[in-house]
C-alpha cells in the first residue's frame, strides 16, 4: 500500500495526508450490501456526487418507508452477469451531468469495500450502459479516506 510522505502535505492540514492510502484513476471496488463482490469503478475527483448503473428500477414501501428494487450488471459488455439489489432510498436528487443535463435520480447509502477498508457512501442509481464504467465514484466517496494519483490504475489490485 503507497503512503504519502511528509513532503506532500498542503497547507493547512498538516497531518491530514500523511496516513491516507493512494488509489487509482480506477479501482476495483466492491459493495457488500447490495452483493456485488467487485465492479470497476472510475475515480472522478471533478464528480461531486457518485453513481452506479442501476437497470428495471422500480419503488415499493416496506414499513411505510421507500425502497427501490433494481438490477446492477456489474460487468460492461456481459449482460447476462446480473446482480439484484433493494435499498432503502434515502434522497431523491437532481443530478447535473458534465454535459449539462440534469437527470432527478434516487439516492441510496450502501457500504463501500476498496483497499480493505469499508465505509457507507451515498450513491445515485442511473442508466450507465453507454459509459465506460459501471460506477462512477465521486470526491465525496473518498474524503477523509483516501488520496487519488490520477497518473495509475489499480493500486489496489486487479481482481
Amino acid at each position: 500500500m503507497t503512503r504519502v510522505g511528509a513532503g506532500m502535505k498542503k497547507e493547512g492540514q498538516a497531518g491530514e495526508c500523511a496516513d491516507k492510502p493512494i488509489i487509482g484513476w480506477r479501482e476495483w471496488v466492491a459493495f457488500p450490501d447490495l452483493d456485488v463482490p467487485r465492479v470497476k469503478a472510475k475515480i472522478d475527483t471533478g464528480a461531486r456526487s457518485s453513481a452506479m448503473h442501476a437497470s428495471g428500477i422500480s419503488e415499493f414501501n416496506r414499513d411505510g418507508v421507500l425502497w427501490v428494487n433494481f438490477h446492477i450488471h456489474p460487468f460492461q459488455r456481459k449482460k447476462h452477469v446480473r446482480v439484484s439489489c433493494s435499498a432503502r432510498v434515502f434522497d431523491h436528487r437532481e443530478v447535473k451531468s458534465s454535459s449539462g443535463h440534469r437527470q432527478e435520480r434516487y439516492v441510496i447509502i450502501t457500504r463501500l469495500e476498496i483497499m480493505g477498508q469499508c465505509y457507507p457512501i451515498e450513491i445515485t442509481l442511473t442508466d450507465r450502459d453507454s459509459m465506460g464504467f459501471r460506477v462512477l465514484l465521486g470526491r465525496t466517496a473518498f474524503r477523509n479516506h483516501f488520496l487519488i494519483d490520477p497518473n495509475h490504475s489499480f493500486l489496489c489490485g486487479k481482481k
